[in-house]
């Protein structure tokens, strides 16, 4: 299979038996899922995947298994992420490939490999899927970034073997995937030795590594597969486990044109002249499923399952392929009430294993949807069902346009899901967010059991604007072309800063700093010019830099 230029599209869709850099197996509850990058196959020309080191391929694949062992493998409570190299768990990110890619492709690169490491701990945390990293060899950078994702870690005791974060003195760059947010966030490693890790090429190995709380525990290599074993077998029996068969999660294949993607309950419409899109989600068609054994028997066709896919899909490529769309008009079609009927339907059956994991994978769908550097209207217009799950896509937004139409059809409403169960990274729900100086407004709409029209939404905080049917036309033009009028720069600054709002996390944080400090220094010249680090590693030339603090 030959590589593909970056410029092509990229595939986010992937298929089990297209799996070309991870071996996955199952042994009861317990997955072993091993790295093993075929150097051959990178996703463009121009650089070897050598040393277990990855590029967006090989994280497409990533992010496919991990959805994969959630929805059909619900069986499983330990995944042990290890190496099928000897010696070698992960060089990290490869470098020749962050050398010779875009500044947008590398920021991107950056977040996607973000979000789908919190998807690791997302299963940790709310599907009792429990990951350990088994690190059975050198382990760096976005290697240990990977590992760091995980609840525990344990590194092989050979006397050489070291977990690292060496982008600051090798590349002049910061890690890109949390790991410094999560060494000390996370691990909560001492700040001063922190900050000697960091600097400190060569890593950390042995029993120093357990002390400064790098990793959890040494084991020898003699020993190392079966003690890590043992840990698994402990993790899976600390709880009770579906033993349901899983559903499988089929291929989304849509039609991609010059100027639209389009799937089953998705629309994204491209306007390049114009630098905006519009993403258009259907809402469910007549009656659906509201048994646990209707929603098993759906499976993968489920609306609400293939529809957040769809999303996440759509965002992916939004973000990858089409970098000079400014703005997205974010637009539903079909019945608030089949939305809130389908959210009433999820709420009382969350304590089910796939009610719940369509629920938390919504969530993330909705997090890209936050976390996207494109800005973002709602237009709430004839036809639109912003309700429940579909109101989120609305909060989201960065303003919400709501017509007013003299027939009063044009509604909004809340569902049960609003009320957390689809929380933002930073915790919490977006309604919290956009009321935050007024919390008693968040019950009220959330008690409130008749939909709202124009002037109720108003009057509630719900839109940034609402326009009568001789003004809608024009109101909403006039903000779109002076949206992308403005820098996407700044933009994407202002635009960072207020979607979060509220007090931080983890998660926030390390988005933020990407945001802010990475996208920055990805652009200065000490790591990307003629003569900065990341440009010359590999070279017999030393990096050039401008020593001036700014």
């Amino acid at each position: 299979m030959p590589t593909v230029n970056q410029k092509e599209l990229v595939t986010f869709d992937v298929a089990p038996g297209e799996h070309r850099h991870w071996r996955l197996t199952f042994d009861g509850q317990v997955a072993t899922l091993a790295m093993d990058v075929n150097e051959d196959y990178g996703l463009r020309p121009g650089y070897k995947l050598k040393l277990n080191s990855y590029d967006l391929g090989v994280d497409i694949e990533l992010h496919d298994i991990l959805q994969r062992i959630r929805f059909e493998h619900p069986e499983v409570a330990c995944v042990v992420l290890t190496s099928a190299r000897e010696r070698m768990f992960c060089a990290g990110a490869n470098i020749y490939m962050l050398g010779t890619s875009s500044h947008a492709w590398k920021v991107n690169f950056c977040k996607f490999t973000n979000e789908t490491r919190l998807a690791i701990e997302d299963a940790c945390a709310h599907s009792g899927q429990h990951y350990i990293a088994a690190c059975n060899g050198a382990t760096a950078g976005g290697g240990y970034e990977l590992a760091l994702a995980c609840e525990e870690i344990y590194l092989v005791d050979d006397g050489n073997s070291a977990v690292s974060l060496p982008e600051v003195p090798l590349l002049g760059v910061l890690p890109g995937t949390g790991g410094l947010t999560r060494v000390v966030d996370k691990r909560k490693v001492r700040r001063d030795l922190a900050d000697v890790f960091a600097t400190l090429a060569e890593g950390v190995k042995g029993k120093r590594a357990v002390e400064w709380r790098l990793v959890d525990g040494l084991f020898p290599r003699s020993r190392f597969q079966d003690a890590v074993r043992e840990r698994a077998l402990a993790f899976a029996t600390e709880e009770a486990h579906p033993t349901a068969a899983g559903i499988v999660l089929d291929a989304l294949s849509p039609e991609v044109t010059a100027g639209s993607v389009h799937y089953r309950h998705v629309d994204l419409q491209l306007n390049p002249e114009a630098r905006t899109a519009e993403l258009t989600i259907h809402g469910p068609d007549g009656p659906q499923p509201d048994t646990p054994e209707s929603i098993h028997a759906a499976g993968a066709d489920f609306w609400p399952l293939r529809a957040f896919r769809e999303i996440d899909d759509a965002l992916l490529r939004l973000r990858f392929h089409y970098d000079e769309i400014g703005l997205v008009l974010l637009k539903t079609r079909g019945t608030l009430e089949t939305v809130r009927a389908l959210d009433t339907t999820l709420y009382h059956l969350r304590e089910d294993w796939l009610v719940n994991e369509i629920l938390l994978l919504m969530a993330r769908a909705l997090r890209r949807l936050d976390l996207t550097a494109r800005s973002l209207f709602a237009v709430v217009d004839e036809g639109s069902c912003f309700a429940g799950s579909l109101l989120e896509i609305a909060l989201a937004a960065d303003r919400i346009f709501m017509l007013r139409d003299s027939a009063g059809a044009v509604r909004m409403a809340s569902s049960p899901l609003n009320a957390g169960l689809l929380p933002m990274t930073h915790g919490p729900s977006r309604l919290q967010v956009r009321f935050l100086a007024d919390p008693a407004r968040v019950e009220d709409i959330l008690t409130e059991s008749e939909p709202f029209d124009t002037d109720a939404a108003d009057e509630a905080g719900l839109v940034t604007a609402a326009a009568d049917e001789i003004d809608w036309e024009g109101e909403l033009r006039v903000a779109i072309e002076e949206r992308v009028s403005l820098s996407p720069d700044a933009l994407t600054g202002m635009e960072a800063n207020l979607r979060f709002a509220g007090a931080e996390n983890a998660d926030s944080k390390v988005f933020g700093r990407l945001s802010a400090w990475q996208n920055w220094i990805f652009s200065r010249p000490n790591a990307t010019g003629e003569r900065g680090a990341l440009t010359l590693y590999g070279k017999p030339e030393r990096p050039q830099f401008n020593w001036r603090r700014t």
